[in-house]
């Protein structure tokens, strides 16, 4: 396999915070308090601030990273950090263990710093350590360095590919890498996945990037050819066997039952549901064409997959502990948390291949109930106007009217958006909504609107973001979606809720399981191409 430029990765850039952020400088370096406390008090090892100032002007570091060694240390009264007068800090280990897992994870060697871990196993076994050693002071402040190098490309993304070109216009996020460095020195390197800047669907894809390392250098991976369209329960066959060991592998064999087993067991039915359910298939448990289909990925691919997802997830920012939407395109969900916290969930509807889905974030500002619809001018010059010259009465029959120079459809149940939509102002024109079409819901792939966003549960929606407004009730929120005229409710400040339409094809669920999905719109396809080349 090619050499790897994808770095270690994740989840969900909401305006409000970029906003917040927008108001502040690029990066406040803390003001130097020379008062020793028990709380400041890490090392009776001191630096002198000119040695940081010469180490910083030798090197001929970038600002940002300049900006950094000087706030860090000055937050912490030119105490060293790595060393204390009875040798160096066990932690130095830890983050050498980190930076190595990124270094092997990702393929990229451009971080590695010649001679540091040298330098490190010359001073391990010392015990007395004297700050005004050259060697000591240079150590010290190599690791800071080399830390914050480290930490900017492990959690920030591959800062050479613009996201634009990938589809993707969720803003990056912004790291505060001094803080993590503060919480890695306070706790001397334990419990790193609680305060380290990344989701913790990092972490978890991780997990399961190794699993699929070792499939991929130890099992042999053909493709299973089934001898007939459709195996089901009750059915016996050589290549169940071989069916029952893949399951094994992944994850999902049949409990109690040994793969030697050439039967379609209720057991096996079940773990073939499971399977099902994690990579966007019909849940019937037959072993059908779908089913080999994803069951015949092999590892490399998979582990291509999972990079590129967890690339994806380090543009995002760490867990927020506010409300927000996540839709997932290729999991044609949408995903409500409260505070931080998973509340519900519930199928969508996407825009088409022809007609995609923006990739971006914004904020839930307003809710408007019996909606007109005002039909795009593309819809209209290729649909409308067509239909109209076969037929003069089409508007009449669809409940539409001319409205000025456009077309609008007259609020009501056969409305196209429903009797509910909910609006984050964009230059996409994209917003949630309701629709009369429920029966696409129970489709499988769910592509198949003009980019817009179709709720299967509008009702509930609606009473999740109109929830802290008392006199919105359940029979208020009904009685206004079903008036038949038009209602905009704007939402208070504190009301509004970010919203964030993302594009996750790789992701490990609350039951810990991974999952896959389709590229639908092949930016799967194009990450690959721009990270891995034509190799395979």
């Amino acid at each position: 396999m090619r050499t790897l430029t994808l770095v270690v990765f994740l989840a969900t850039a909401f305006l409000v915070w970029n906003c917040a952020q927008k108001k502040k400088p690029a990066f406040e370096i803390a003001g130097l308090d020379t008062t020793i406390t028990a709380k400041n008090s890490f090392s009776e090892l001191f630096l002198d601030s000119a040695a940081l100032t010469r180490f910083t002007e030798g090197r001929a570091l970038h600002d940002s990273l300049a900006a950094r060694m000087r706030s860090f240390y000055n937050s912490r009264n030119y105490q060293f950090a790595w060393f204390f007068p009875t040798g160096m800090a066990d932690y130095v280990r830890t983050f050498l263990n980190m930076q190595n897992q990124y270094l092997y994870y990702s393929g990229d060697s451009t971080i590695y710093l010649s001679g540091l871990e040298a330098r490190i196993d010359s001073l391990a076994a010392r015990t007395d350590i004297n700050p005004a050693d050259s060697l000591i002071r240079d150590t010290e402040l190599l690791l800071t360095y080399q830390f914050f190098r480290y930490a900017y490309y492990a959690y920030s993304g591959d800062r050479r590919v613009s996201l634009r070109d990938l589809g993707w216009f969720i803003p990056r996020k912004k790291l505060d890498l001094v803080p993590f460095l503060d919480s890695l020195v306070a706790n001397k390197g334990r419990r790193v996945e609680e305060y380290e800047p990344v989701n913790p669907q990092y972490n978890r894809l991780k997990n399961f990037l190794l699993r699929f390392y070792e499939l991929d250098n130890e099992a042999q991976w053909t493709d299973l050819v089934p001898g007939k369209k459709v195996y089901r329960e009750g059915d016996s066959d050589e290549i169940v066997r071989e069916v029952r060991k893949r399951l094994s592998m992944l994850g999902y064999g049949a409990e109690g039952e040994a793969d030697s087993l050439a039967t379609v067991t209720p057991a096996l039915t079940a773990s073939v549901k499971d399977f099902q359910a994690h990579y966007g298939l019909p849940g019937d448990g037959q072993l059908n064409a779908a089913f080999f289909r994803e069951l015949n990925v092999p590892p490399r691919q998979r582990i291509r997959q999972i990079l590129i997802n967890m690339e994806r997830m380090r543009w995002m920012p760490e867990n927020p502990d506010t409300d927000y939407l996540l839709v997932n395109i290729p999991e044609f969900r949408l995903h409500v948390y409260e505070k931080g916290k998973p509340a519900f969930r519930m199928n969508v509807v996407v825009g088409s291949a022809a007609h995609n889905t923006v990739v971006f974030s914004d904020v839930v500002s307003q809710i408007v109930f019996s909606p007109y619809w005002n039909v795009p001018a593309s819809i209209l010059n290729n649909e409308i106007r067509p239909a109209l010259a076969k037929n003069p009465n089409y508007l009449a029959r669809h409940n539409m009217e001319w409205h000025g120079s456009s077309v609008r459809q007259k609020p009501g149940p056969r409305n196209s958006l429903g009797l509910v939509k909910f609006l984050f102002p964009n230059s996409y024109n994209i917003y949630l909504h309701d629709t009369p079409s429920k029966q696409l819901f129970d489709e499988s792939k769910r592509a198949f609107s003009h980019g817009c966003i179709r709720v299967s549960e509008p009702q509930k929606l609606a009473e999740f973001l109109l929830r802290k407004d008392s006199t919105w009730t359940t029979e208020k929120i009904v009685a206004a979606m079903h008036a038949g005229k038009e209602r905009a409710v704007r939402l208070k400040p504190h009301e509004q809720v970010p919203v964030v339409i993302g594009y996750f094809t790789a992701w490990v669920g609350s039951d810990g399981k991974l999952n896959f999905r389709n590229d639908v719109y092949g930016h799967d396809r194009k990450m690959e191409a721009r990270y891995f080349g034509s190799e395979k």
